[in-house]
């Protein structure tokens, strides 16, 4: 680039900084105290991010001669998004009271900010999303002409623009008003922990922990990658964080590449169904089957356990394969040091799962979650310095008590507790690294936010055209037709129907799209609510690590120095439990605590525990010694026997995998 350039290159990169920490303000500011109607605060929300993408990604990629000109046109682009959805706040009354009666500045604001979502969306994921949303709104548009069933009785372009820029199920629907809300909120709460040494804190844990152990590194990335996900719910994120340090490790102690990165793939995107703070697919989740965000997490904490096990299990078999051992355990860090040195972080987490699980709403949760963890930061600053034990204990306690103020002052208590302490920073003239951390922070939050923001606004397309036309009865109707002769099958088409989907779209508008398709299907065959949705879910996640297009495993590529359809086939055999868990959920939904006692959830989980242990055998093909391929075949047919849920399958199951192990130990004895 020529040095004219470089001095508008600064100014233009720091214009981006102001602008997302004048987002994230607004963000919180919202949060907290509500002052706008939810719709004014969906269309800010989209403004920003519509403003923050075009500026950090500029339109067309010029050569280096045009590059200025593409970045100003990026600013252009940006601002009018921006300024667009302004028009919202301003003639607030105006349009609600025409609602659905278009003027002349309407049309322009609905199809211009559409236009612009859908370039955003492809700037930032590429075609794939986009792709599917065009074709929704074709259907809208052009449905009539259809042959047969598939046709629509026709809609006026100026209802689709009302649908789409103006209603509550277009681009401002329940997508756009949780990432407004909650998912703004975590993934703001992640950065800030994220900037205080949490990743270290996880790292060092697990190193501590699991390091020495046969396959040590693997077991540390399955086990940090687990913990970062209880904060960060983002896989993909989860991979490029985690995976920096995980990958290269694994690698050291002899693991394929490949199979590194499937490893930490499989972990990172375990993070998503990992509660408390699970992606942002199970708050969206909670608004639209309306349900508290408690009895979500609920439902998804046993499957995400087994999740985790079989990762673990996998790297276990697969170390013991190759022969690989851990570290000396020398060369490991205390984990009982690391949790003594920065515990504190902890806190933050442990109010944030108490407020949850006393029934306050994740909005309010994660409001004090954050407010804590930035009252922790700048804490710990004043106390720089400081060696005088009672001195710092009487410190904590008042800044305890201070805090407990919210319960009687409401959230505003927390910021005029975090004003106090950046004044106290500054008379003592400390703590300079925590104020640049905070900021920081806060413009790492909105930045992380903008691929689930712009993809939860370009989803309402799909959700918009599904209920103007009812195309989703006419496909379900479809599906149970199919179901009603088999639930396996129907179960099957969902499956397929999730991977193929995801194949070209984050999980957030996967889940969307076929909630909205498969999960009434599935209600109607006699799944429960809960269950369907979840089942969705877990679909959506494993289409992230399922062939040819896996976003997780190809995060990884870069770092593990693979291709990422390498590492993606080693990923479906590290996450084989992803695809059993939600089909044994539906046969017996005590799987996720809907349905009996704990005798029965014990007795599944049991169940399942031993299927997952088989297949891992067979997958990786070694148990106490390597498996010949009968041996591996008769594990996986015995431990697939557990999950048909057929009379006897599981007594003949059970006594299978009896007469294997007894085989394979003698034989391995025999060795």
């Amino acid at each position: 680039m020529s040095h004219d350039h470089e001095p508008q290159s600064k100014t233009l990169n720091r214009a981006i900084f102001w602008v997302a920490l004048l987002f994230s303000s607004f963000q919180l500011i919202t949060a907290a105290f509500s002052p706008l109607s939810s719709q004014v605060v969906r269309a800010v929300h989209v403004g920003f991010v519509l403003l923050l993408i075009f500026a950090l990604f500029p339109p067309f990629e010029f050569s280096d001669r045009h590059a200025a000109k593409g970045r100003v046109l990026g600013w252009l682009l940006g601002l009018t998004g921006f300024v667009f959805s302004l028009y919202h706040w301003v003639f607030e009354a105006d349009l609600t009271q025409r609602a659905g009666e278009l003027i002349a500045m309407d049309w322009v604001i609905g199809v211009v900010t559409v236009v612009l979502v859908f370039e955003a969306a492809r700037r930032v994921m590429g075609w794939g999303l986009p792709i599917i949303c065009g074709v929704f709104l074709l259907y809208g548009l052009f449905g009539q002409y259809l042959p047969g069933d598939l046709a629509h009785r026709g809609f006026g372009v100026d209802q689709i623009v009302s649908t789409l820029g103006f209603g509550t199920e277009g681009i401002y629907g329940t997508p756009t008003y949780v990432s407004s809300s909650y998912i703004f909120l975590f993934i703001l709460f992640g950065a800030f922990l994220e900037q205080a040494g949490m990743i270290n804190l996880f790292n060092d844990f697990a190193m501590g922990m699991v390091g020495h152990t046969r396959g040590g590194p693997a077991k540390v990335s399955v086990i940090s990658s687990g913990l970062m996900g209880t904060i960060n719910g983002s896989g993909v994120a989860n991979v490029v964080t985690t995976g920096q340090f995980t990958i290269p490790l694994m690698k050291r102690f002899g693991y394929s590449p490949a199979f590194a990165g499937g490893v930490e793939a499989t972990s990172s995107m375990g993070g998503q169904i990992m509660p408390p703070v699970m992606g942002a697919v199970a708050f969206i989740m909670a608004e639209t089957i309306n349900v508290p965000y408690v009895a979500i997490v609920k439902a998804a904490l046993i499957p995400a356990i087994l999740y985790f096990i079989t990762a673990f299990w996998m790297v276990h078999l697969e170390a013991g394969r190759k022969g690989l051992n851990g570290l000396p355990k020398d060369q490991c860090p205390n984990p009982w040091t690391a949790v003594r040195l920065r515990w504190y972080l902890l806190l933050p987490l442990v109010g944030l799962v108490v407020l949850l699980f006393s029934g306050y709403t994740p909005l309010f949760s994660g409001t004090v979650g954050l407010a804590l963890t930035v009252v922790l930061i700048f804490g710990a600053a004043v106390m720089t310095g400081v060696n005088n034990l009672v001195l710092r204990g009487l410190f904590w306690v008042l800044l305890g008590l201070a805090c407990a103020g919210f319960f009687q002052f409401g959230v505003g208590t927390f910021f005029v507790v975090v004003a106090l302490l950046v004044a106290l920073t500054l008379i003592r003239r400390v703590g300079g690294d925590a104020r640049k951390l905070a900021i920081q922070a806060m413009v790492d939050g909105a930045r992380h936010a903008l691929p689930v923001a712009i993809a939860c606004a370009l989803v309402g397309v799909i959700i918009g055209m599904i209920n103007l036309t009812g195309v989703a009865a006419e496909l379900g109707g479809r599906i149970i037709a199919v179901g009603e002769e088999s639930l396996f099958l129907a179960l099957l088409l969902t499956m397929v129907i999730c991977l193929v989907l995801g194949m070209g779209i984050p999980t957030i508008p996967n889940y969307i799209i076929t909630s909205s398709l498969a999960a009434p299907v599935l209600l109607k065959l006699g799944v429960p609510l809960l269950v369907s949705h979840m089942f969705v879910f877990y679909f959506g996640i494993m289409a992230d690590l399922t062939p040819p297009v896996a976003l997780a495993a190809f995060a990884a590529a870069p770092i593990a120095g693979v291709s990422g359809l390498k590492i993606s086939i080693q990923a479906l055999r590290v996450a084989i439990a992803g695809f059993i868990v939600p089909f044994m959920a539906v046969y017996s939904p005590a799987l996720m605590l809907q349905s009996g006692d704990w005798l029965d959830t014990s007795w599944i989980v049991f169940k399942a525990l031993v299927a997952i242990a088989m297949w891992g055998v067979g997958a990786i093909g070694f148990l106490i010694t390597p498996l010949n391929w009968t041996e591996r075949v008769l594990a996986i047919g015995s431990a697939s026997l557990l999950v048909v849920a057929l009379p006897l399958t599981d007594e003949l199951g059970l006594g299978l995998i009896a007469a294997f192990l007894a085989w394979h130990v003698w034989r391995s004895r025999a060795k």
